[in-house]
């Protein structure tokens, strides 16, 4: 069925229930950022594949939301689809709440399934809506009624992840939990990469991120895991059980939410619960509280820490083996954009404990590096050559740990602009990797270090600077970050020693090529004093950045300092790790400027 035929069907079925538009997000029950294919229906009805965006149909228009990071993907994936690309975050082009309240009669009905939406999301619709007196209709699932060959929900085995890679057990984790609870008898968590942490458990029902289907309640001396027991090998299940932990049906939640006594109460994050599981629970158990896991999931524990140095380590060594093949290949015949994301999977397998791709890798050659998600595909991808601008932003999923890099290197001689443009980004990045700040700063009071000197030129980039990054878990995980935008969780979360965040600014020229320089730093203490505690940054990402894109008469004797001293440390790190000529390799690529 084509995207025109789907929108067709839809309007269909939205007049049978008497709705005047239908929202349909990009999320699934656990607000998930990345959703296993079952849940992926923004995609089905529009076409689009990017992870971020939200469809909204009525009887007269079918739009795209979506932000800047995938204007160009989505120009491409939407023609002929019927569906129009709506710019999200651009001067005077509404997001979708206040595009419908604008043109929506008063006292229209809105629908959508109220299991993809949080309780804070529907109450910001019902705000923005009251006064037209828009109805919200949060029960109805029209995509369910339409998507008739809907790939089932994953059904993958969930396994371990030993205590020695996590640091913490269970026990002490749901410990920590438990004081954080306060007076409520119960905690209710959603958020899948949260429930992996927190029960040391991994899965693989997300493509990219080790997780798996489930919801958890914890008590104030057991837990409950609502997952599909056959999910669980038996070891598991019995080990689980001895620490008072009861392995429930994924579809029970809501019967256990209703069965509750009446005097016990729990406790619910409203950002992240689904307003279909909040409306299972009586309004009088209700504790409105936060995500505690989050916060302790973000500030990593000294084992986490050195696990992950260890995955950097195992990084380093594959993308030097990766590069090194393809500048090989490179010099007999021209290379796919997917076979180095093929080759660079294969480098990292071979380093053990690999779990996969932390997310589709960015092979960006020439005009494709300009799209900042861009995803390469066999039938389509740009052929490689001697020449040009390649953008590669890749990771791996490790037992200890989880990766993003992204380096830009120039495979012929690069031009006079592109040589100033990368080095406005080096500079940026230098300046984030190497400030100081007191205790209490936020992502947002930073990330203006990274875009100063791009600034100055009257240049830009549409993204965010960094996202957290998760241990063996997603690669994006919340809060913090480096953002623009202070009414997001990056922009006001304060940065605490323990939190690992991506260092990544760029440039991109539509058509013509791309430019990010990514690694990922450590939030660490630096001295404390009668101004307060400061805090810094060690960059824990180990492996080069092309000179030959640089302008050193750009750089401070500074900036020359950390880029020379940064590649002091990637070659004594890595190289115990590699043969001869691969050393000879690094060695070049490291040299001093």
């Amino acid at each position: 069925m084509t995207v025109n035929k789907k929108i067709t069907a839809l309007r269909s079925a939205m007049k049978a229930h008497h709705l005047d538009a239908y929202i349909i997000p990009s999320g699934d029950p656990h607000q998930g950022e990345y959703v296993a294919d079952h849940w992926k229906s923004r995609q089905w009805i529009s076409g689009f594949s990017g992870s971020a965006g939200i469809a909204v149909i009525t009887q007269v228009h079918a739009g795209l939301w979506t932000d800047s990071r995938y204007f160009l993907q989505a120009e491409e994936e939407l023609k002929g689809s019927g569906m129009v690309l709506q710019k999200q975050g651009v001067a005077h082009a509404p997001e979708h709440i206040s595009w419908l309240r604008d043109n929506l009669p008063e006292g229209s009905k809105v629908g959508f399934d109220g299991k993809l939406f949080s309780v804070g999301q529907v109450r910001r619709l019902a705000r923005a809506f009251h006064a037209k007196k828009i109805e919200l209709e949060t029960g109805v699932d029209l995509v369910a009624e339409l998507w008739k060959d809907r790939p089932p929900l994953p059904q993958n085995a969930v396994f371990e992840h030993e205590v020695k890679y996590a640091g913490l057990s269970r026990a002490q984790k749901l410990e920590a939990v438990r004081e954080k609870m306060g007076q409520a008898d119960y905690y209710l968590i959603s958020t899948l990469d949260d429930i992996a942490w927190l029960f040391n458990l991994r899965g693989s029902d997300v493509e990219c991120n080790p997780v798996f289907y489930s919801y958890a309640v914890v008590g104030k001396e057991d837990a409950y895991l609502f997952i599909e027991e056959s999910k669980l090998p038996d070891d598991l299940k019995t080990a689980l059980l001895q620490e008072g932990i009861f392995a429930k049906s994924y579809h029970h939640l809501e019967s256990f939410l209703k069965e509750l006594p009446a005097k016990k109460s729990i406790s619910i994050d409203r950002t992240s619960t689904s307003n279909q599981v909040y409306n299972a629970i009586r309004t009088e158990q209700i504790k409105q509280g936060e995500n505690i896991v989050l916060s302790m999931k973000a500030i990593k524990n000294p084992v986490e820490i050195e696990h992950i140095k260890e995955a950097m380590l195992k990084d380093g060594v594959a993308l030097t083996r990766l590069y090194r093949w393809l500048e090989a290949a490179l010099k007999n015949r021209s290379v796919a954009e997917t076979e180095v994301a093929e080759k660079l999977a294969e480098f990292r397998r071979a380093q053990g404990d690999y779990h996969g791709e932390s997310f589709d890798a960015i092979v960006g050659y020439n005009s494709n590096g300009a799209i900042v998600h861009y995803h390469a595909m066999p039938e389509s991808c740009a052929s490689i050559r001697e020449e040009g601008i390649l953008l590669l932003d890749s990771g791996g999923q490790y037992a200890d740990g989880t990766t993003d890099i992204t380096r830009t290197i120039a495979l012929g001689e690069p031009t006079e602009e592109q040589k100033r443009n990368f080095t406005l980004v080096l500079k940026g990045h230098i300046a984030l990797a190497t400030c100081k700040f007191p205790a209490g700063t936020t992502g947002t009071q930073l990330d203006t270090l990274a875009r100063m000197f791009l600034w100055k030129d009257n240049l830009n980039y549409g993204h965010g600077t960094g996202h957290g990054v998760g241990f063996f878990l997603n690669v994006h995980e919340p809060p913090q970050g480096f953002a623009t935008n202070p009414s997001t969780s990056r922009g006001t979360t304060a940065l605490e020693p323990g939190m690992f965040t991506s260092n990544e600014p760029g440039f991109y020229k539509t058509g013509k090529y791309g430019i990010r320089i990514e690694n990922l730093v450590l939030c660490v203490e630096d001295v404390e004093n009668d101004f307060g505690k400061f805090l810094k940054f060690e960059t824990l990402t180990l492996f080069p950045i092309d000179l030959k894109l640089v302008d050193k008469n750009l750089l401070s004797e500074e900036e020359k300092a950390w880029l020379n001293a940064y590649h002091v440390t990637v070659f004594e790190k890595t190289t115990p790790f590699l043969d001869g000529e691969e050393v000879d390799w690094l060695k070049e690529k490291c040299k001093e400027i």
